[in-house]
């Protein structure tokens, strides 16, 4: 069932991210790298470096090399899929449901011929069967209304034997508080999500095989404890009266957001999943 304060339609997160991107950018990443860190430690405060090291390890976890061809769902910005194509030499696609962070992706890739972002939704793919070798995704899916929907177009693009390597949100237990569904999942249009385990068995049931899961809410804490700091600071520099006040609240619900990651209401965690070889769109 979902746990937000109301049912949240793919038009209602399209137009959450539409109207935010700017304000994303002023204060977390100006290239659009707005993606959950994986931090050396709790003294660590370097979330660029942090993203970046999430990106390596799921390009790590699947394998990705010159002969791949990659789709990115929910690709946002695009910058995961540029730095695949750029430090692989694969191919990619990338897709989203926002149309403005499909706009921003397209110019960051510059004429790039390896790879090409398209507005659509994780629910209905502009895509052939069998057409990737990989698919990829960071903290998107969970976002996604029809989850069940998703899972089978990921395994339907997906060659026989293909990689589905994705980091996104859990829901680590089904009751949620208030204060949870308020500064986590009504913030960002989210209905509800799985349990790591619950992830598993709900891909399972799609067809895919598990090949590695990775619980990993203390960098998800991490991640909330630099952004809001970050948040702070950046809100007594700039110039715009409502810049400054939704940097300040997102600040304040970074706080309340590492309460929840305590409290076991908001979690994040690493997949790797397989479509058999033997399997058919």
């Amino acid at each position: 069932m979902p746990v937000s304060s109301r049912v949240y339609t793919e038009t209602d997160v399209e137009t959450f991210f539409d109207q935010t991107l700017n304000n994303y950018l002023s204060f977390w990443d100006s290239q659009g790298a707005l993606h959950t860190g994986y931090f050396a430690g709790e003294g660590d405060q370097d979330y660029q470096a942090a993203q970046q090291r999430t990106s390596d390890m799921l390009a790590a976890d699947a394998g990705i090399d010159e002969s791949s061809y990659v789709l990115d769902v929910g690709c946002g910005c695009g910058n995961f899929l540029i730095h695949l194509a750029e430090r692989f030499g694969c191919r990619g696609e990338g897709l989203d449901l926002s149309e403005e962070r499909i706009r921003f992706a397209q110019k960051l890739a510059g004429d790039n011929p390896r790879i090409q972002f398209r507005h659509a939704s994780a629910t209905q793919m502009p895509y052939e069967p069998d057409r990737f070798t990989h698919v990829v995704s960071q903290d998107a899916l969970c976002l996604v209304p029809d989850k069940e929907r998703s899972h089978t177009e990921i395994f339907r693009v997906l060659r026989p034997g293909g990689l589905f390597a994705f980091s996104d949100f859990l829901q680590p237990q089904e009751a949620i508080s208030e204060r949870a569904r308020k500064h986590v999942y009504d913030r960002v249009r989210w209905n509800g999500g799985y349990s790591l385990v619950g992830y598993q068995a709900a891909l399972e049931v799609a067809g895919f095989e598990i090949l590695l899961a990775r619980n990993l809410g203390n960098h998800l804490k991490q991640t909330y404890r630099v952004l809001g700091k970050t948040a702070q600071e950046r809100s007594q520099t700039t110039s715009e009266d409502a810049a400054r006040e939704w940097m300040l609240a997102f600040a304040a619900s970074c706080k309340e957001i590492q309460v929840a990651i305590d409290d076991r209401e908001f979690g994040w965690g690493m997949i790797v999943a397989r479509k058999p070889a033997s399997a058919r769109s």
